[in-house]
């Protein structure tokens, strides 16, 4: 009994660990939370447990059948995941933006590794190499690729087209390979709804805390919150329904989904390239734009071949390899998990 619970607990905590890295992931431009459900093996759980977010459990939910509504929608499991992506972006994701203002190269190096591992990981078992999936996959890396190169639009706070940028922007947690992060940056939205509006929802917190409720005179403040929950309405609104769709594709062309999937992260390297100089986005007199926080707003980025004199390139590579690494554990995590459930 003891074991069986030790072995429960330590399966909750992985979840919760499971939702950190899907929150990271998301935050990153060109980095897919996707990709991390699917690699760490609970991909279909995930899209399936959202499936049942529906009619149904909003009945039993407003009959106050709460047991049977949590039952129904594999409550433990989504609230874990929910759970780890929240803690995720009140620090994970805090640290990120540290590590990425320091060591910029080293940390997309990592993550740059860990899309490599993940393309191995989806196709050392993937035996329908037919016409049709190849040129699905093809199709699908074209779509990635177009998507790095495309340039970004300015930032627009109308609540409608906010809404608009969470159901697209969510996508990176349904879709593995397609960076919701990076469509931000591409809607010209990135700054305003996952900086700006997520440190005004922090310093509210922080200010609620202290009691100290000046926060209502600001408008600016207020604002951003406002521009937060319609966001968080828009994602809610994505997530259903691209659960909804992706659960129907998975049940009817599996392989020709996972072709597609494959080609959407192969394509994501682009956006993801660790040798890169950030391009930030200028007025009219050529000055640097900053946002609410006074830091330079990214604009995109311009690519280039490492220098193989330097150290910095072979630093950079190991951290691919380390990447690499990660992911190969998750897979050996994965089967030991089906192991031991057995």
């Amino acid at each position: 009994m003891l074991q069986q619970n030790t072995r429960t607990f330590t399966d909750k905590l992985f979840l919760v660990i499971k939702g950190l890295a899907m929150g990271a992931a998301n935050k990153v431009p060109g980095v897919s939370g996707g990709v991390v459900a699917f690699v760490a093996g609970f991909y279909e759980e995930f899209i399936y447990s959202l499936q049942k977010i529906n009619f149904k459990a909003f009945k039993l939910l407003i009959n106050f059948r709460l047991k049977s509504f949590w039952r129904y929608i594999n409550g433990r499991f989504l609230g874990l995941l929910l759970l780890g992506m929240l803690i995720s972006y009140f620090s994970i994701s805090k640290i990120l933006d540290y590590l990425i203002i320091h060591y910029e190269l080293y940390v997309w190096a990592c993550f740059f590794g860990m899309i490599v591992g993940s393309i191995y990981y989806i196709t050392k078992d993937f035996d329908e190499w037919n016409k049709r999936n190849i040129a699905l996959i093809l199709i699908s890396i074209l779509v990635g690729v177009s998507i790095s190169l495309l340039d970004p639009a300015k930032e627009n706070d109308n609540l409608w087209f906010v809404f608009i940028c969470g159901i697209i922007g969510v996508s990176g947690m349904t879709l593995p390979g397609l960076s919701g992060s990076f469509i931000l940056i591409l809607l010209g939205n990135y700054v305003l709804l996952l900086v700006d509006a997520v440190n005004a929802l922090y310093d509210t917190i922080t200010d609620l805390i202290r009691w100290d409720f000046t926060f209502l005179q600001d408008s600016q403040r207020l604002r951003l919150l406002e521009v937060l929950i319609v966001f968080s309405m828009g994602s809610l609104t994505g997530l259903v329904t691209l659960s909804h769709f992706l659960g129907y594709v998975l049940k009817r062309y599996k392989t020709a989904t996972f072709a597609s999937i494959i080609g959407f992260i192969t394509g994501s390297l682009g956006v993801v390239w660790p040798w890169k100089h950030k391009i930030y986005k200028v007025d009219t007199s050529n000055n640097p734009m900053i946002d609410a926080l006074g830091d330079p707003i990214l604009d995109n980025y311009d690519r280039y071949v490492p220098d193989m004199t330097v150290l910095e390139t072979y630093i950079g590579i190991f951290f691919i390899l380390i990447g690499i690494a990660i992911v190969l554990w998750l897979e050996w995590y994965g089967k030991q998990t089906l192991k031991s459930s057995k």
